[in-house]
């Protein structure tokens, strides 16, 4: 099968359409057709090898001079081509989506566990868009900040993959929502629910008065002492990913991470979590659902072919890319 392989850290340049064994599933597996792969930025993350303190702090992804995985890409949609022994639920034939390592293939392999039915009302592009960004979105919303009706929640970083699907959610569970972004994503955020904008080229909402119940950053790029001052007594911080691509950094957004996590020890006031968006068919269902009722919809930016992938990565690193980048297989 076609695939898309890197041998060595470096730039989109490393990314190399290649021909690769189709996999077999074990026991547990099941193989997908992919009709459909999204970008993240993790990919460029590993794609790169940066920062470079991850290459030591995850040793599961990063080897020495080239990710662990041969195969890039996580996010991906399609069709089951073949099932383990030991699955249930899952047959030949069923439209599914899922996150498992090497979607950037016309096959992938995958647990189980990670594999959902799609939603059926969405294509297969829209559904690729979905799993990694919309679970991070949902863990940072619903499992660690706990947002409920009421609340006032600022979305940093609202018009990116994980953040137009975070002002959707915020929205389904009734909050009321700043989003965060540029004045040519202003409109987009605005469509989403978001009650009210902040043109980050015009204003630092650090500086603002307004208070938020719940930060979410997705973003990386103010202190934390700057996020926590807009948030009220007992609100909530969430830090998820954020940074951009400058050819190799040594700790980049890891940074804030473990300053994150050590203040989290100490603050008072306030409450700072870093949650982990670990991917299960339980949240894939829940997505489903959340999808197939209209309380979330994919926004796509632009589309390629699968062996333009490395072009797709590049433009995720180099464009700022709103919301979501998608392959076609």
């Amino acid at each position: 099968m076609k695939a898309i392989v890197q041998e060595r850290y470096g730039p989109p340049e490393v990314l190399e359409v290649g021909e690769v064994a189709k996999p077999a599933p074990a026991d547990d597996e099941v193989v997908i057709r992919v009709r459909a792969a999204s970008v993240n930025a993790r990919d460029w993350h590993v794609m790169r090898g940066d920062p470079y303190v991850a290459r030591l702090m995850d040793r599961s992804t990063f080897g020495n001079t080239a990710p662990r995985d041969r195969i890039r890409g996580t996010d991906f949609a399609g069709e089951v081509d073949a099932v383990g022994r030991s699955v249930q639920g899952l047959r030949v034939g069923d439209e599914v989506y899922g996150e498992a390592p090497g979607a950037f293939a016309e096959y992938v392999k995958a647990p189980a566990q990670v594999v959902a039915l799609k939603p059926s009302n969405l294509s297969f592009e829209e559904a690729a868009a979905m799993p990694l960004a919309a679970n991070t979105a949902l863990m940072c919303l619903r499992d660690a900040a706990q947002v409920e009706s009421g609340m006032r929640v600022l979305i940093n970083g609202a018009s990116g993959g994980v953040g137009t699907f975070a002002v959707q959610l915020a929205v389904a569970f009734g909050a009321a929502v700043t989003g965060v972004c540029s004045t040519r994503n202003a409109d987009l955020v605005r469509s989403l629910g978001a009650d009210e904008i902040v043109d980050y080229t015009r204003e630092d909402f650090t500086w603002g008065g307004a208070r938020y119940d719940v930060v979410v950053d997705l973003v990386g790029n103010k202190s934390l002492s700057r996020l926590r001052r807009v948030l009220v007594p007992g609100g909530t911080l969430v830090l998820s990913g954020g940074g951009v691509s400058r050819g190799g950094s040594m700790i980049g957004p890891v940074g804030l991470m473990i300053r994150g996590q050590a203040m989290s020890k100490l603050a008072r006031g306030h409450r700072i979590t870093i949650p982990a968006a670990v991917p299960s068919q339980a949240k894939l269902t829940t997505l489903r659902e959340l999808a197939e009722s209209g309380k979330l919809k994919p926004v796509i930016d632009r589309t390629f072919p699968l062996t333009q992938a490395a072009e797709a990565v590049r433009y995720v690193e180099d464009e700022h890319a709103r919301a979501k980048v998608v392959l076609t297989v």
